[in-house]
């Protein structure tokens, strides 16, 4: 009987498996000293033979598990692709259909289920996210919110636990995730010694790793929309200006860009100027009301408000 069950497919994003590996290792090398039982894992894989990954690595791999483990929690690093379109055709593979199979017996037994980055497209796939509140890599969020209206995708944070699926952000994010799993199963002591161990720190949101140009995907709009708004920097561009810079009424404005980015016009803005402003605290020696008035915020109040709320971080965190 397994705590974890590693599913690997061919290509997967080589460091997440890794992660995945090197994590549960430390922590069975540590544990000992701790008192607490060493986690008991596998990898598995729906095709036979060494699986390839992204980057020409390979690895063993065990079939997956003929019956349900209700206990396992099963664990899908990343799939090695970063677009929409990519993780379609990922997701059109002959390996997959058999996956996504074992992925509903699981959860069907009672089993939980993780995955980070564009796997969490493998948990949607299968059927196992609405109603349910998830997370995946920032700028693929718009695009799982349009596959599964039915599950709410909230991109800011970095993990998130909704009863039995457990979702994180972008590939790296899974050392976030594996920190959950573990503090989840065996406790805090154990999470933080691999943490320390690894000099791991743990991340709460995605919002500081956001690049608003990256949030427009190839979408004309939304690519227009913030060039728009960062040119007119510091003027503070409202929703009503890009709605009459588009031709189009406000209305028809934020229905288009909460279709193509998940949140409203509004939310954009705020990106733009929060991205900028992150910008030049970081290398810049202006104070913060002088950065507050080149992002078109008049109150640095209201800029140290967003930060705190976007990034959870002080403009002095961020010198």
């Amino acid at each position: 009987m397994q705590d974890f069950t590693v599913i690997v497919l061919p290509g997967a994003f080589a460091s997440s498996v890794a992660l995945s590996v090197d994590m549960l290792s430390t922590a069975a090398t540590l544990a000992p000293r701790l008192g607490v039982p060493a986690p008991r894992w596998q990898i598995c894989s729906a095709t036979r033979g060494p699986v390839r990954l992204g980057e020409h690595l390979q690895l063993r791999a065990h079939p997956l598990p003929r019956a349900p483990d209700g206990n396992a929690c099963w664990i899908v690093p990343g799939l090695g692709v970063d677009d929409p379109q990519a993780i379609a055709a990922r997701l059109a593979g002959a390996d997959v259909p058999r996956v996504l199979r074992a992925l509903r017996a699981h959860a069907a037994a009672g089993g939980r289920l993780a995955a980070s980055c564009a796997s969490v497209f493998l948990l949607q796939a299968a059927g196992l996210l609405a109603q349910r509140r998830v997370t995946t890599t920032w700028w693929l969020a718009a695009a799982l919110q349009r596959l599964e209206p039915a599950c709410q995708v909230d991109a800011d944070h970095m993990v998130i636990d909704d009863g039995p699926v457990t979702t994180a952000g972008a590939a790296l994010g899974h050392s976030d995730l594996m920190l959950h799993l573990l503090r989840q199963r065996f406790g805090p002591a154990l999470a933080g010694a691999v943490a320390r161990a690894l000099l791991l720190d743990r991340r709460q949101l995605q919002s500081p790793f956001m690049v608003p140009a990256m949030m427009a995907q190839g979408n004309a709009l939304i690519a227009a929309l913030t060039a728009h708004v960062e040119a007119h920097l510091p003027t503070a561009v409202t929703v009503g200006d890009l709605a009459h810079h588009m031709g189009m009424s406000p209305r028809t404005l934020s229905r288009q860009v909460t279709r193509a980015t998940g949140h409203g016009p509004l939310h954009l803005i705020r990106s733009v100027q929060l991205n900028r402003a992150r910008a030049l605290l970081e290398n810049s020696r202006y104070s913060v009301e002088a950065v507050a008035e080149q992002v078109g915020y008049g109150d640095p109040t209201a800029l140290r408000r967003l930060l705190r709320q976007r990034l959870n971080a002080t403009p002095r965190q961020l010198r």
